[in-house]
């Protein structure tokens, strides 16, 4: 791995990214990560950086659900990591392969009252598949590979990779910098003992370092389906008179394989309900393709097979399942496989890859049930219907589902949809239609808020051609409207829409019914476009019904011209949603 210049460690790291095809490095700049951002310009890596390092670990992620390719997040050392740490948590938790390369105080000052130097490695641990700290020039790139293969691997997540200072800069730097620790006096047996070993640790910290060589990118891996698992779930399947799949986000985890995936589910013709990830693999229109009343249709189904979905509060544990419901189970994740409820058959393989050898083995066998369909499809119109009805009722402002209804209609077929909120995002969740695979983004099982802007930011840069809808709750958008600067500078252009009721809603709804106090909950209207437009944006202000249609096209319009933009929505308090608090 031949370099022009003087041996750098930030050109080690940057060949590492670039052979393993990663496009982003997502950074707040600092010192100790200084070398790393330069050496990745040059070898033709786009450095983006943000204003908040979670919004770096959350425009990482993104990528990583939509492209497969590990997302990278540099960061710096001390504050700049423990800034990240509730995006990293929200990254293990939601599977998604990144790797969080992290700045370290120099190695001959660790623990001596450095600037920044905390444990990182024991900070990290607990949040990541695996922590690694690199101790020697050398040991950048194999450290570095091993963390892509890990982080792809069986079950996804994040890894981290701390790199002290001096193993990024370059050695004639180091030495001298070191050096300077010393007076210089030979004659002062102390400072001479002092600059012996600066020097000799200096060599130790660079040898061997001309002799690095880089490896090709080796494959992931995970496990794959037993045929008699694959034989044993299409007999049960076939039998069954009332089957339901449902579909997680553990499904996609391969994105190149996403539409041979909804194929094979097409072909299956299973009642299919969708969450997380895996909303829109099936398009907006799919006829077996269910949106409501999900918790009815499990307790009536006679099997439910779960692909790439944990037992977890989002099925109340198991128990949305009927006790003598045939249970089949699909996870990359043993944990998750048994999680709260023992399957009647638990597969340890890729949920979609065992989805498509199912579908070849039953070859359209589990298309016999019309009736169970016919019957989930008529709720799904009822529920559909009264959210209609729900719709039209007066409030104060624009009803949020009337407002959800507008977007839908406005949103073309390549939109992609990142949600960030409370109240206001999950009640979209009923009305929007993903168009395509891969179109929607949510925090996950961790229910973060404050991924929205650096979601955004990963999924435009990840999808070029897609129109990117971000869609605030006002809560969530005082978490990252600041990143505004960050898409001006960077020439990237989304359309926010925040739903601005001036409260936490699905926090007071349930707190002022119990507790009759709404502590803590009120916010105002604050003019959340002017924001927008102050950091180098466009703003629309939006409180009248019949402007919605108007507003949303000015907004498609701005964005088209690459401008982001900020529609701000003043939307009234419904009931839509009450008693949704989850404990």
């Amino acid at each position: 791995m031949p370099h022009s210049h003087a041996v750098n460690g930030g050109d080690f790291v940057a060949d590492v990214l670039v052979e393993h095809g990663v496009p982003f490095i997502f950074t707040l700049c600092g010192g100790h990560i200084a070398p790393v951002l330069v050496a990745a310009k040059r070898h033709g890596l786009r450095v983006v950086d943000v204003r908040d390092e979670r919004n770096a670990v959350f425009a990482a992620d993104a990528v990583a659900r939509l492209t497969g390719i590990p997302g990278v997040a540099a960061l710096t050392a001390g504050p700049g990591l423990t800034n990240a740490v509730t995006a990293v948590k929200n990254a293990q938790l939601a599977q998604s392969p990144i790797v969080v390369l992290g700045g370290a105080t120099a190695t001959v000052l660790r623990g001596r009252g450095a600037l920044q130097d905390i444990d990182q490695i024991a900070l990290m641990r607990p949040h990541v598949k695996w922590a690694a700290a690199v101790r020697a020039v050398r040991e950048i790139v194999p450290v570095l590979e091993e963390a892509f293969v890990v982080a792809r691997s069986d079950v996804p997540g994040p890894v981290f990779v701390e790199i002290p200072i001096d193993l990024l800069y370059p050695e004639e730097l180091v030495r001298t910098m070191y050096l300077r620790k010393s007076s210089g006096h030979s004659h002062d047996l102390r400072e001479a003992l002092l600059s012996f070993y600066l020097n000799a640790h200096v060599r130790g910290v660079f040898s061997g370092a001309d002799r690095v060589k880089l490896a090709q990118a080796q494959p992931s891996f995970f496990p794959h389906p037993l045929q008699s698992h694959v034989a044993k779930a299409a007999e049960l399947v076939g039998h069954a008179e009332r089957p339901i799949l449902l579909i997680g986000s553990g499904a996609v985890m391969t994105p190149h394989d996403v539409r041979d995936l909804a194929r094979a589910v097409a072909q299956m013709g299973i009642p299919t309900y969708l969450s997380g990830m895996a909303r829109g693999l099936l398009g907006a229109a799919c006829e077996h393709q269910l949106r409501h009343r999900r918790r009815e249709a499990l307790r009536e189904a006679d099997l439910v097979l779960l692909a790439g979905v944990p037992c977890d509060f989002r099925l109340d544990y198991g128990r949305q399942i009927g006790s003598g419901t045939t249970l089949i189970s699909v996870s990359r994740s043993l944990v998750d496989l048994k999680k709260n409820r023992r399957p009647t058959l638990a597969v340890y393989a890729d949920p979609g890859i065992f989805l498509q050898q199912l579908a070849e083995k039953l070859r359209g066998a589990a298309r016999s049930k019309e009736a169970w369909l016919h019957a989930l499809q008529e709720r799904d119109r009822q529920r559909d219907d009264e959210i209609d009805s729900q719709a039209a009722i007066r409030t104060a402002y624009i009803n949020p589902l009337h407002l959800c209804q507008e977007i839908e209609k406005a949103a073309p077929a390549n939109a992609l949809f990142v949600a960030d909120g409370g109240d206001c995002v999950a009640t979209a969740a009923y009305v929007l239609r993903p168009r395509s695979p891969l179109t929607w983004l949510d925090p996950g099982v961790f229910g973060t808020l404050g991924v929205g802007a650096g979601f955004a930011l990963g999924a435009k840069l990840a999808c070029p051609d897609s129109e990117v809808w971000l869609l605030y709750g006002d809560g969530s958008a005082g978490y990252s409207l600041i990143e505004w600067d960050t898409f001006r500078r960077h020439g990237i252009a989304v359309i926010a829409v925040v739903g601005n009721d001036a409260c936490w809603r699905q926090i007071a709804r349930e707190q002022i019914e119990m507790f009759h106090d709404d502590v803590g909950t009120p916010l105002r209207h604050t003019d959340y476009h002017l924001v927008g437009q102050a950091l180098g944006g466009e703003g629309i202000a939006l409180g009248d019904p019949a402007a919605i249609a108007e507003a949303l096209s000015h907004a498609r319009a701005l964005a088209a011209a690459g401008k982001s933009v900020v529609v701000n929505a003043l939307i009234g308090a419904t009931d839509f949603r009450k008693g949704a608090i989850s404990l």
